[in-house]
Protein backbone atom coordinates (compact mmCIF):
# COMPACT_ATOMS: atom_id res chain seq x y z
CA UNK A 1 0.00 0.00 0.00
CA UNK A 2 1.76 3.27 -1.15
CA UNK A 3 2.59 5.85 1.40
CA UNK A 4 0.77 9.16 0.71
CA UNK A 5 4.12 11.09 1.17
CA UNK A 6 3.23 12.50 4.97
CA UNK A 7 5.13 12.43 7.68
CA UNK A 8 3.30 10.25 10.25
CA UNK A 9 5.55 8.01 10.99
CA UNK A 10 4.92 6.29 14.49
CA UNK A 11 7.01 6.47 17.29
CA UNK A 12 9.12 3.28 18.98
CA UNK A 13 5.91 3.67 21.69
CA UNK A 14 3.65 5.94 20.44
CA UNK A 15 1.84 8.40 22.08
CA UNK A 16 -1.68 7.58 24.01
CA UNK A 17 -3.83 9.82 22.48
CA UNK A 18 -2.60 9.47 19.31
CA UNK A 19 -2.70 5.58 18.73
CA UNK A 20 -5.91 5.55 20.17
CA UNK A 21 -7.36 8.15 17.51
CA UNK A 22 -5.15 6.53 14.47
CA UNK A 23 -6.37 2.87 15.48
CA UNK A 24 -9.91 3.73 15.66
CA UNK A 25 -9.65 5.88 12.56
CA UNK A 26 -9.02 2.59 10.63
CA UNK A 27 -12.29 0.72 11.75
CA UNK A 28 -14.78 2.52 8.92
CA UNK A 29 -12.13 1.89 6.44
CA UNK A 30 -12.23 -1.97 6.90
CA UNK A 31 -16.01 -1.67 7.45
CA UNK A 32 -16.40 -0.32 3.93
CA UNK A 33 -14.19 -3.15 2.69
CA UNK A 34 -16.25 -5.92 4.37
CA UNK A 35 -19.58 -4.39 3.43
CA UNK A 36 -18.07 -4.09 -0.39
CA UNK A 37 -16.89 -8.10 0.33
CA UNK A 38 -20.45 -8.93 1.77
CA UNK A 39 -22.33 -7.56 -1.43
CA UNK A 40 -19.42 -9.03 -3.95
CA UNK A 41 -19.49 -12.86 -2.58
CA UNK A 42 -23.56 -12.39 -2.01
CA UNK A 43 -23.86 -12.03 -5.94
CA UNK A 44 -21.90 -15.03 -6.81
CA UNK A 45 -24.29 -17.36 -4.13
CA UNK A 46 -27.54 -15.76 -5.08
CA UNK A 47 -29.67 -18.31 -6.63
CA UNK A 48 -33.76 -16.95 -7.30
CA UNK A 49 -33.60 -14.27 -4.61
CA UNK A 50 -32.00 -17.25 -1.77
CA UNK A 51 -28.38 -17.44 -0.52
CA UNK A 52 -27.44 -20.58 -2.28
CA UNK A 53 -25.41 -23.70 -0.34
CA UNK A 54 -24.65 -25.19 -3.30
CA UNK A 55 -23.09 -21.51 -4.93
CA UNK A 56 -21.42 -21.11 -1.45
CA UNK A 57 -19.56 -24.52 -2.42
CA UNK A 58 -18.89 -24.26 -5.48
CA UNK A 59 -17.32 -20.62 -4.65
CA UNK A 60 -15.42 -21.42 -1.71
CA UNK A 61 -12.56 -19.56 -1.79
CA UNK A 62 -14.14 -16.20 -1.61
CA UNK A 63 -16.77 -17.77 1.22
CA UNK A 64 -14.60 -18.19 2.98
CA UNK A 65 -12.43 -15.37 2.53
CA UNK A 66 -15.16 -13.47 3.33
CA UNK A 67 -15.30 -15.52 7.09
CA UNK A 68 -11.81 -14.57 7.30
CA UNK A 69 -12.23 -10.70 6.68
CA UNK A 70 -15.18 -10.69 8.77
CA UNK A 71 -13.25 -12.29 11.71
CA UNK A 72 -10.10 -9.84 11.61
CA UNK A 73 -12.63 -6.93 11.01
CA UNK A 74 -14.16 -8.39 14.14
CA UNK A 75 -10.39 -8.94 16.16
CA UNK A 76 -9.34 -5.01 15.40
CA UNK A 77 -12.95 -3.50 16.94
CA UNK A 78 -12.25 -6.08 19.88
CA UNK A 79 -8.80 -4.54 19.98
CA UNK A 80 -10.21 -1.27 19.83
CA UNK A 81 -12.50 -1.48 22.90
CA UNK A 82 -9.91 -3.65 25.00
CA UNK A 83 -7.10 -0.40 24.29
CA UNK A 84 -9.87 1.94 25.14
CA UNK A 85 -11.27 0.13 28.49
CA UNK A 86 -7.64 -0.03 29.68
CA UNK A 87 -7.48 3.72 29.18
CA UNK A 88 -9.87 4.89 30.50
CA UNK A 89 -8.64 2.84 33.84
CA UNK A 90 -5.28 4.16 33.49
CA UNK A 91 -3.95 0.31 32.23
CA UNK A 92 -2.82 1.58 28.58
CA UNK A 93 0.86 1.01 29.41
CA UNK A 94 3.64 0.65 27.26
CA UNK A 95 3.20 -3.03 26.73
CA UNK A 96 0.20 -2.47 25.88
CA UNK A 97 0.50 -0.11 23.44
CA UNK A 98 3.03 -2.06 21.31
CA UNK A 99 0.79 -4.43 21.10
CA UNK A 100 -2.56 -2.77 19.82
CA UNK A 101 0.57 -0.90 17.43
CA UNK A 102 1.73 -4.10 16.36
CA UNK A 103 -1.52 -6.26 15.99
CA UNK A 104 -3.00 -2.93 14.01
CA UNK A 105 -0.09 -2.59 11.60
CA UNK A 106 0.03 -6.12 10.95
CA UNK A 107 -4.01 -7.21 10.53
CA UNK A 108 -4.82 -4.26 8.13
CA UNK A 109 -1.83 -5.05 5.92
CA UNK A 110 -3.04 -8.56 5.83
CA UNK A 111 -6.61 -7.30 5.22
CA UNK A 112 -4.73 -5.75 2.52
CA UNK A 113 -2.16 -7.78 1.42
CA UNK A 114 -3.24 -11.75 1.39
CA UNK A 115 -4.79 -13.08 4.91
CA UNK A 116 -3.51 -16.21 6.00
CA UNK A 117 -6.33 -18.71 5.87
CA UNK A 118 -3.61 -21.28 6.63
CA UNK A 119 -0.28 -21.87 6.39
CA UNK A 120 -0.62 -22.34 2.52
CA UNK A 121 -3.61 -20.35 1.59
CA UNK A 122 -3.61 -16.92 1.52
CA UNK A 123 -6.60 -14.83 1.08
CA UNK A 124 -6.65 -11.85 -0.71
CA UNK A 125 -8.92 -9.12 -1.50
CA UNK A 126 -9.78 -10.41 -5.44
CA UNK A 127 -10.58 -13.31 -4.42
CA UNK A 128 -13.49 -12.76 -2.67
CA UNK A 129 -14.41 -10.82 -5.81
CA UNK A 130 -13.37 -6.99 -4.97
CA UNK A 131 -11.20 -4.53 -7.39
CA UNK A 132 -9.08 -1.45 -6.65
CA UNK A 133 -11.71 0.57 -6.52
CA UNK A 134 -13.06 -1.20 -4.08
CA UNK A 135 -10.22 -1.25 -1.98
CA UNK A 136 -9.47 2.36 -1.83
CA UNK A 137 -11.10 2.69 1.42
CA UNK A 138 -7.85 1.40 2.54
CA UNK A 139 -5.81 4.22 1.53
CA UNK A 140 -7.61 6.21 4.60
CA UNK A 141 -4.28 8.44 5.99
CA UNK A 142 -4.56 6.08 9.39
CA UNK A 143 -4.32 2.96 7.81
CA UNK A 144 -1.15 3.43 5.59
CA UNK A 145 0.24 5.42 8.90
CA UNK A 146 0.05 1.84 10.82
CA UNK A 147 0.73 -0.25 7.71
CA UNK A 148 3.90 1.69 7.64
CA UNK A 149 5.06 2.06 11.04
CA UNK A 150 2.59 -0.35 12.96
CA UNK A 151 4.35 -3.59 12.92
CA UNK A 152 8.53 -2.40 12.35
CA UNK A 153 11.47 -4.33 14.10
CA UNK A 154 11.90 -1.91 16.32
CA UNK A 155 8.32 -2.09 17.97
CA UNK A 156 8.29 -6.10 17.86
CA UNK A 157 12.25 -5.54 19.47
CA UNK A 158 11.05 -2.81 22.20
CA UNK A 159 7.90 -4.92 23.12
CA UNK A 160 9.89 -7.98 23.79
CA UNK A 161 12.27 -6.32 25.99
CA UNK A 162 9.72 -5.22 28.06
CA UNK A 163 8.57 -8.76 28.24
CA UNK A 164 12.18 -9.76 29.82
CA UNK A 165 11.43 -6.82 32.05
CA UNK A 166 8.14 -8.31 33.13
CA UNK A 167 8.46 -11.46 32.51
CA UNK A 168 6.56 -12.11 36.04
CA UNK A 169 3.94 -11.33 34.96
CA UNK A 170 0.89 -14.23 33.90
CA UNK A 171 -0.39 -12.63 30.70
CA UNK A 172 1.44 -10.07 28.35
CA UNK A 173 -0.38 -7.39 28.67
CA UNK A 174 -3.16 -6.17 30.90
CA UNK A 175 -6.34 -8.56 29.97
CA UNK A 176 -8.91 -6.12 30.03
CA UNK A 177 -10.95 -8.61 32.64
CA UNK A 178 -12.18 -7.67 36.26
CA UNK A 179 -10.03 -8.54 39.63
CA UNK A 180 -12.40 -11.10 40.17
CA UNK A 181 -11.42 -13.06 37.46
CA UNK A 182 -8.39 -12.20 37.36
CA UNK A 183 -7.80 -13.63 40.81
CA UNK A 184 -9.23 -16.69 39.23
CA UNK A 185 -6.76 -17.02 36.71
CA UNK A 186 -3.84 -16.77 39.18
CA UNK A 187 -5.31 -19.41 41.16
CA UNK A 188 -5.60 -21.84 38.18
CA UNK A 189 -1.86 -20.63 36.77
CA UNK A 190 -0.32 -21.65 40.40
CA UNK A 191 -2.39 -25.11 40.23
CA UNK A 192 -0.80 -25.43 36.13
CA UNK A 193 2.64 -24.76 37.39
CA UNK A 194 2.64 -27.20 40.24
CA UNK A 195 0.77 -29.78 39.54
CA UNK A 196 0.18 -29.69 35.97
CA UNK A 197 3.22 -29.08 33.51
CA UNK A 198 5.94 -30.94 36.06
CA UNK A 199 4.47 -34.35 34.65
CA UNK A 200 2.69 -33.13 31.27
CA UNK A 201 5.50 -34.00 28.88
CA UNK A 202 5.41 -37.95 30.93
CA UNK A 203 1.76 -38.45 30.29
CA UNK A 204 2.34 -37.20 26.67
CA UNK A 205 5.26 -39.31 25.89
CA UNK A 206 3.95 -42.46 27.99
CA UNK A 207 0.55 -41.85 26.63
CA UNK A 208 -1.09 -41.91 29.87
CA UNK A 209 -4.56 -40.91 31.25
CA UNK A 210 -4.38 -38.02 33.25
CA UNK A 211 -4.20 -39.13 36.88
CA UNK A 212 -7.76 -39.52 38.47
CA UNK A 213 -6.11 -37.65 41.47
CA UNK A 214 -5.92 -34.14 39.09
CA UNK A 215 -9.27 -34.84 38.13
CA UNK A 216 -10.42 -34.94 41.92
CA UNK A 217 -8.15 -31.74 42.79
CA UNK A 218 -10.02 -30.09 39.88
CA UNK A 219 -13.54 -30.81 41.07
CA UNK A 220 -12.37 -29.23 44.33
CA UNK A 221 -11.67 -26.47 42.66
CA UNK A 222 -14.53 -26.06 40.85
CA UNK A 223 -13.82 -26.93 37.17
CA UNK A 224 -16.73 -29.06 36.25
CA UNK A 225 -19.16 -27.06 37.74
CA UNK A 226 -18.37 -23.55 37.23
CA UNK A 227 -21.05 -22.54 34.93
CA UNK A 228 -23.68 -24.97 36.22
CA UNK A 229 -26.18 -22.81 37.80
CA UNK A 230 -26.07 -23.20 41.61
CA UNK A 231 -29.46 -24.81 41.96
CA UNK A 232 -28.35 -27.60 40.44
CA UNK A 233 -25.00 -27.90 42.59
CA UNK A 234 -22.38 -25.73 40.22
CA UNK A 235 -21.05 -22.35 40.84
CA UNK A 236 -22.77 -20.26 38.33
CA UNK A 237 -20.41 -18.78 37.02
CA UNK A 238 -19.77 -16.64 33.37
CA UNK A 239 -18.32 -18.47 29.86
CA UNK A 240 -15.95 -15.41 30.65
CA UNK A 241 -14.68 -17.60 34.22
CA UNK A 242 -14.52 -20.83 31.56
CA UNK A 243 -12.64 -18.93 29.40
CA UNK A 244 -10.12 -18.09 32.34
CA UNK A 245 -9.78 -21.46 33.67
CA UNK A 246 -9.72 -23.23 30.28
CA UNK A 247 -6.92 -20.72 28.97
CA UNK A 248 -4.92 -21.43 32.08
CA UNK A 249 -5.27 -25.29 32.70
CA UNK A 250 -4.42 -25.71 28.98
CA UNK A 251 -1.62 -23.49 29.26
CA UNK A 252 -0.46 -26.69 31.39
CA UNK A 253 -1.47 -29.06 29.05
CA UNK A 254 -4.43 -29.11 26.87
CA UNK A 255 -5.89 -32.48 28.11
CA UNK A 256 -6.40 -30.99 31.49
CA UNK A 257 -8.24 -28.40 29.90
CA UNK A 258 -10.08 -30.42 28.03
CA UNK A 259 -11.34 -32.21 30.93
CA UNK A 260 -14.04 -29.26 31.66
CA UNK A 261 -15.16 -29.35 28.08
CA UNK A 262 -16.77 -33.06 28.91
CA UNK A 263 -18.56 -31.70 31.00
CA UNK A 264 -19.32 -28.10 29.81
CA UNK A 265 -20.83 -29.88 26.40
CA UNK A 266 -22.85 -31.79 28.58
CA UNK A 267 -24.34 -29.95 31.45
CA UNK A 268 -24.97 -27.81 28.76
CA UNK A 269 -27.57 -30.19 26.54
CA UNK A 270 -29.11 -30.95 29.81
CA UNK A 271 -29.75 -27.01 30.96
CA UNK A 272 -30.56 -26.63 27.10
CA UNK A 273 -32.74 -29.75 26.68
CA UNK A 274 -33.46 -31.63 29.44
CA UNK A 275 -36.58 -31.95 31.52
CA UNK A 276 -36.38 -31.15 34.96
CA UNK A 277 -36.11 -34.43 36.37
CA UNK A 278 -32.85 -35.35 34.15
CA UNK A 279 -31.56 -31.97 35.20
CA UNK A 280 -32.04 -32.95 38.98
CA UNK A 281 -30.87 -36.45 38.31
CA UNK A 282 -27.06 -35.46 36.81
CA UNK A 283 -26.16 -31.94 37.25
CA UNK A 284 -25.21 -32.28 40.26
CA UNK A 285 -22.67 -34.96 39.55
CA UNK A 286 -21.44 -33.28 36.90
CA UNK A 287 -20.58 -30.64 38.88
CA UNK A 288 -19.25 -32.35 41.65
CA UNK A 289 -16.94 -35.17 39.13
CA UNK A 290 -18.50 -37.81 41.04
CA UNK A 291 -20.14 -38.11 37.19
CA UNK A 292 -17.62 -38.10 34.61
CA UNK A 293 -19.13 -37.77 30.69
CA UNK A 294 -17.95 -38.32 27.15
CA UNK A 295 -19.87 -36.83 24.02
CA UNK A 296 -20.38 -39.57 21.50
CA UNK A 297 -21.58 -38.02 18.36
CA UNK A 298 -19.13 -38.40 15.50
CA UNK A 299 -18.79 -41.86 12.87
CA UNK A 300 -16.65 -43.11 10.78
CA UNK A 301 -17.95 -42.03 7.46
CA UNK A 302 -19.84 -38.66 8.72
CA UNK A 303 -17.23 -36.47 9.87
CA UNK A 304 -18.59 -33.14 10.22
CA UNK A 305 -22.16 -34.31 8.33
CA UNK A 306 -23.65 -35.08 11.70
CA UNK A 307 -27.18 -34.89 10.09
CA UNK A 308 -25.84 -38.41 7.96
CA UNK A 309 -25.43 -40.38 11.26
CA UNK A 310 -26.63 -44.12 10.79
CA UNK A 311 -26.24 -44.94 14.41
CA UNK A 312 -30.00 -45.91 15.49
CA UNK A 313 -31.56 -46.76 18.68
CA UNK A 314 -34.52 -49.34 18.47
CA UNK A 315 -37.35 -49.03 21.40
CA UNK A 316 -37.77 -52.02 23.01
CA UNK A 317 -40.55 -51.58 25.41
CA UNK A 318 -39.72 -48.65 27.40
CA UNK A 319 -36.10 -48.63 27.13
CA UNK A 320 -34.14 -48.53 23.91
CA UNK A 321 -30.91 -50.50 22.07
CA UNK A 322 -28.42 -48.84 20.29
CA UNK A 323 -26.53 -50.05 17.60
CA UNK A 324 -23.78 -48.31 15.60
CA UNK A 325 -20.30 -47.11 15.29
CA UNK A 326 -18.35 -44.29 16.67
CA UNK A 327 -15.27 -43.00 16.31
CA UNK A 328 -13.41 -39.64 17.52
CA UNK A 329 -14.58 -40.46 21.21
CA UNK A 330 -12.48 -38.84 23.67
CA UNK A 331 -11.89 -39.82 27.20
CA UNK A 332 -14.41 -42.67 26.71
CA UNK A 333 -13.06 -45.14 28.98
CA UNK A 334 -13.75 -44.27 32.72
CA UNK A 335 -16.42 -41.87 32.13
CA UNK A 336 -20.24 -42.70 33.39
CA UNK A 337 -22.64 -41.18 30.73
CA UNK A 338 -22.51 -40.57 27.12
CA UNK A 339 -23.95 -38.09 25.37
CA UNK A 340 -25.27 -40.54 22.38
CA UNK A 341 -26.48 -39.01 19.36
CA UNK A 342 -28.31 -41.50 17.39
CA UNK A 343 -31.25 -42.14 14.72
CA UNK A 344 -35.17 -43.24 15.98
CA UNK A 345 -37.01 -42.60 12.92
CA UNK A 346 -35.29 -45.43 10.45
CA UNK A 347 -37.54 -43.54 8.08
CA UNK A 348 -35.73 -40.37 8.02
CA UNK A 349 -31.64 -39.94 6.50
CA UNK A 350 -30.70 -36.72 7.51
CA UNK A 351 -31.11 -34.40 11.05
CA UNK A 352 -34.30 -34.64 11.68
CA UNK A 353 -34.76 -38.31 12.27
CA UNK A 354 -31.85 -37.72 15.32
CA UNK A 355 -32.20 -37.64 19.01
CA UNK A 356 -29.94 -37.28 22.07
CA UNK A 357 -29.75 -39.84 24.77
CA UNK A 358 -27.85 -40.07 28.29
CA UNK A 359 -26.71 -43.33 28.22
CA UNK A 360 -25.25 -45.08 31.52
CA UNK A 361 -21.88 -46.90 31.08
CA UNK A 362 -19.70 -48.34 33.80
CA UNK A 363 -16.03 -46.74 33.61
CA UNK A 364 -13.55 -49.21 32.87
CA UNK A 365 -10.21 -49.99 33.87
CA UNK A 366 -6.57 -50.49 31.52
CA UNK A 367 -7.29 -54.09 31.67
CA UNK A 368 -11.32 -53.89 30.56
CA UNK A 369 -11.82 -50.47 29.43
CA UNK A 370 -15.08 -51.36 28.41
CA UNK A 371 -16.93 -53.57 30.80
CA UNK A 372 -20.80 -52.78 29.95
CA UNK A 373 -22.67 -54.84 27.88
CA UNK A 374 -23.47 -53.96 24.11
CA UNK A 375 -20.34 -51.84 23.46
CA UNK A 376 -16.64 -52.81 22.95
CA UNK A 377 -14.15 -49.96 22.12
CA UNK A 378 -10.40 -49.55 21.06
CA UNK A 379 -7.94 -47.05 21.33
CA UNK A 380 -6.80 -44.92 18.42
CA UNK A 381 -3.02 -43.70 18.64
CA UNK A 382 -2.98 -39.85 18.18
CA UNK A 383 0.15 -37.55 18.00
CA UNK A 384 -0.87 -35.62 20.20
CA UNK A 385 -4.23 -34.46 22.82
CA UNK A 386 -3.23 -37.93 24.61
CA UNK A 387 -4.18 -37.43 28.11
CA UNK A 388 -7.82 -38.53 28.06
CA UNK A 389 -7.65 -40.99 25.22
CA UNK A 390 -9.40 -41.69 21.55
CA UNK A 391 -11.46 -44.17 20.78
CA UNK A 392 -13.47 -45.94 18.51
CA UNK A 393 -16.47 -47.34 20.02
CA UNK A 394 -18.81 -50.60 18.40
CA UNK A 395 -22.72 -50.50 19.91
CA UNK A 396 -24.81 -53.68 19.70
CA UNK A 397 -28.11 -53.86 21.72
CA UNK A 398 -26.86 -51.32 23.79
CA UNK A 399 -29.17 -50.49 26.15
CA UNK A 400 -30.49 -47.22 27.29
CA UNK A 401 -33.20 -46.45 29.71
CA UNK A 402 -35.88 -44.70 28.30
CA UNK A 403 -35.83 -42.06 31.20
CA UNK A 404 -32.54 -41.19 29.53
CA UNK A 405 -33.86 -39.73 26.26
CA UNK A 406 -33.09 -36.17 26.30
CA UNK A 407 -36.29 -33.80 27.24
CA UNK A 408 -38.18 -36.94 26.62
CA UNK A 409 -38.61 -36.51 22.74
CA UNK A 410 -37.23 -38.13 19.68
CA UNK A 411 -36.51 -36.13 16.47
CA UNK A 412 -34.62 -33.13 18.80
CA UNK A 413 -31.35 -34.20 19.37
CA UNK A 414 -29.42 -32.37 16.33
CA UNK A 415 -31.48 -29.15 17.69
CA UNK A 416 -30.07 -30.12 21.16
CA UNK A 417 -26.67 -30.10 20.03
CA UNK A 418 -27.05 -27.08 17.99
CA UNK A 419 -27.27 -25.06 20.91
CA UNK A 420 -24.32 -26.43 22.85
CA UNK A 421 -22.10 -25.33 20.26
CA UNK A 422 -21.51 -21.70 21.49
CA UNK A 423 -20.05 -22.63 24.50
CA UNK A 424 -18.18 -25.87 23.23
CA UNK A 425 -16.46 -23.07 20.42
CA UNK A 426 -16.17 -20.18 22.98
CA UNK A 427 -14.46 -23.02 25.25
CA UNK A 428 -12.16 -24.12 22.24
CA UNK A 429 -10.97 -20.78 21.79
CA UNK A 430 -10.18 -20.39 24.95
CA UNK A 431 -8.37 -23.65 24.96
CA UNK A 432 -6.21 -22.70 21.91
CA UNK A 433 -5.46 -19.57 23.80
CA UNK A 434 -3.76 -21.54 26.62
CA UNK A 435 -1.82 -23.87 24.05
CA UNK A 436 -0.43 -20.90 21.78
CA UNK A 437 0.27 -19.06 25.72
CA UNK A 438 2.55 -22.44 26.63
CA UNK A 439 4.10 -21.83 23.49
CA UNK A 440 5.43 -18.42 23.98
CA UNK A 441 6.29 -19.39 27.48
CA UNK A 442 8.63 -22.67 26.47
CA UNK A 443 10.03 -20.13 23.33
CA UNK A 444 10.66 -17.14 25.25
CA UNK A 445 12.59 -19.51 27.67
CA UNK A 446 14.51 -21.33 25.45
CA UNK A 447 15.50 -18.39 23.77
CA UNK A 448 16.85 -16.44 26.58
CA UNK A 449 19.23 -19.59 27.47
CA UNK A 450 20.44 -20.53 24.50
CA UNK A 451 23.46 -19.02 22.96
CA UNK A 452 24.48 -18.49 20.21
CA UNK A 453 27.54 -16.25 18.12
CA UNK A 454 28.25 -15.16 21.85
CA UNK A 455 24.54 -14.05 22.38
CA UNK A 456 20.93 -15.23 23.18
CA UNK A 457 18.66 -16.17 20.49
CA UNK A 458 16.16 -13.17 21.98
CA UNK A 459 19.02 -11.11 20.95
CA UNK A 460 18.36 -11.84 17.44
CA UNK A 461 15.85 -9.77 15.58
CA UNK A 462 13.92 -12.24 13.32
CA UNK A 463 14.11 -14.66 16.98
CA UNK A 464 12.81 -11.30 18.94
CA UNK A 465 9.98 -10.85 16.07
CA UNK A 466 8.72 -14.27 16.30
CA UNK A 467 7.97 -13.75 20.20
CA UNK A 468 6.80 -10.50 19.74
CA UNK A 469 3.82 -11.92 17.31
CA UNK A 470 3.10 -14.79 19.42
CA UNK A 471 2.30 -12.29 22.49
CA UNK A 472 0.27 -9.47 19.88
CA UNK A 473 -1.43 -12.45 18.26
CA UNK A 474 -2.61 -14.36 21.71
CA UNK A 475 -3.63 -10.64 23.06
CA UNK A 476 -6.21 -10.52 19.81
CA UNK A 477 -7.46 -14.29 19.89
CA UNK A 478 -7.49 -13.42 23.93
CA UNK A 479 -9.78 -10.34 23.57
CA UNK A 480 -11.84 -12.07 20.61
CA UNK A 481 -12.89 -15.11 22.89
CA UNK A 482 -13.41 -12.78 25.60
CA UNK A 483 -16.15 -11.03 23.74
CA UNK A 484 -18.04 -13.82 22.57
CA UNK A 485 -18.22 -15.26 26.15
CA UNK A 486 -19.27 -11.59 27.05
CA UNK A 487 -21.94 -12.31 23.97
CA UNK A 488 -23.26 -15.09 25.42
CA UNK A 489 -23.16 -13.78 29.31
CA UNK A 490 -25.87 -11.59 28.05
CA UNK A 491 -27.68 -14.18 26.53
CA UNK A 492 -27.08 -12.81 23.36
CA UNK A 493 -26.89 -15.30 19.79
CA UNK A 494 -23.05 -15.54 19.83
CA UNK A 495 -22.96 -18.68 17.21
CA UNK A 496 -20.85 -15.90 15.21
CA UNK A 497 -18.90 -14.47 17.18
CA UNK A 498 -17.79 -18.12 18.79
CA UNK A 499 -17.05 -19.39 15.30
CA UNK A 500 -14.40 -16.38 14.99
CA UNK A 501 -13.02 -16.93 18.31
CA UNK A 502 -12.36 -20.55 17.07
CA UNK A 503 -11.47 -20.38 13.85
CA UNK A 504 -9.07 -17.27 14.74
CA UNK A 505 -7.57 -18.59 18.31
CA UNK A 506 -6.99 -22.40 16.14
CA UNK A 507 -4.73 -20.80 13.92
CA UNK A 508 -2.89 -18.29 16.44
CA UNK A 509 -1.95 -21.54 18.33
CA UNK A 510 -0.62 -23.54 15.63
CA UNK A 511 1.90 -20.68 14.27
CA UNK A 512 3.07 -20.20 17.80
CA UNK A 513 3.51 -23.58 18.39
CA UNK A 514 5.46 -23.49 14.69
CA UNK A 515 7.25 -20.86 15.42
CA UNK A 516 8.13 -22.08 19.16
CA UNK A 517 9.85 -25.23 17.77
CA UNK A 518 11.63 -23.00 15.19
CA UNK A 519 13.36 -21.06 17.92
CA UNK A 520 14.17 -24.40 19.26
CA UNK A 521 16.11 -25.48 15.86
CA UNK A 522 16.99 -29.23 15.98
CA UNK A 523 16.43 -29.62 20.29
CA UNK A 524 12.78 -28.49 19.02
CA UNK A 525 12.41 -32.10 17.04
CA UNK A 526 13.22 -33.97 19.64
CA UNK A 527 10.43 -35.62 21.99
CA UNK A 528 12.29 -34.78 25.41
CA UNK A 529 11.32 -30.91 24.38
CA UNK A 530 8.07 -30.19 25.83
CA UNK A 531 7.40 -27.57 22.59
CA UNK A 532 7.69 -31.15 20.33
CA UNK A 533 4.35 -31.71 22.13
CA UNK A 534 3.02 -28.25 22.13
CA UNK A 535 3.19 -28.80 18.46
CA UNK A 536 1.05 -31.74 18.25
CA UNK A 537 -1.16 -30.64 21.14
CA UNK A 538 -1.85 -27.26 18.70
CA UNK A 539 -2.55 -29.20 15.69
CA UNK A 540 -5.76 -30.74 16.42
CA UNK A 541 -7.48 -27.27 17.58
CA UNK A 542 -8.02 -26.42 13.90
CA UNK A 543 -9.79 -29.58 13.16
CA UNK A 544 -11.96 -30.21 16.35
CA UNK A 545 -15.14 -28.97 17.75
CA UNK A 546 -15.41 -28.11 13.75
CA UNK A 547 -12.75 -28.04 11.40
CA UNK A 548 -11.37 -24.83 10.24
CA UNK A 549 -13.09 -24.84 6.77
CA UNK A 550 -16.27 -26.08 8.11
CA UNK A 551 -16.07 -23.24 11.12
CA UNK A 552 -15.42 -20.77 7.72
CA UNK A 553 -18.57 -22.19 5.93
CA UNK A 554 -21.18 -21.43 8.81
CA UNK A 555 -19.64 -17.70 9.54
CA UNK A 556 -19.78 -16.92 5.54
CA UNK A 557 -23.41 -18.05 5.92
CA UNK A 558 -24.40 -16.64 8.90
CA UNK A 559 -22.48 -13.58 7.28
CA UNK A 560 -24.85 -13.29 4.41
CA UNK A 561 -27.83 -14.62 5.71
Amino acid sequence: MPHDGQDMTLNQSPLLGDLLALTAATIPAVEDVLGRAKEAVRAIVTDGGRISGALIEENQTAAHGLAWLATYAQSLQQMQKWAERLQAEGKFGEVEQLLHQIAFGEYLWQIYGGIPMSQGEILRLQDIGLNQDDMRALMEPAVMTLTQSGNTQAARMRLVALMEEQSANITVGASGLDDELEMIREQFRRFSIDRIEPHAHDWHLKDELIPLEIIDEMAEMGVFGLTIPEEYGGFGLSKASMCVVSEELSRGYIGVGSLGTRSEIAAELILCGGTEEQKQKWLPGLASAEILPTAVFTEPNTGSDLGNLRTRAVKKGDDWEVTGNKTWITHASRTHVMTLLARTDPDTSDYRGLSMFLAEKTPGTDEHPFPTPGMTGGEIEVLGYRGMKEYELAFDGFAVKGENLLGGETGKGFKQLMQTFESARIQTAARAVGVAQSALDVGMQYAQDRKQFGKSLINFPRVAGKLAMMAVEIMVARQLTYFSAHEKDNDRRCDLEAGMAKLLSARIAWACADNALQIHGGNGFALEYKVSRILCDARILNIFEGAAEIQAQVIARRLLD
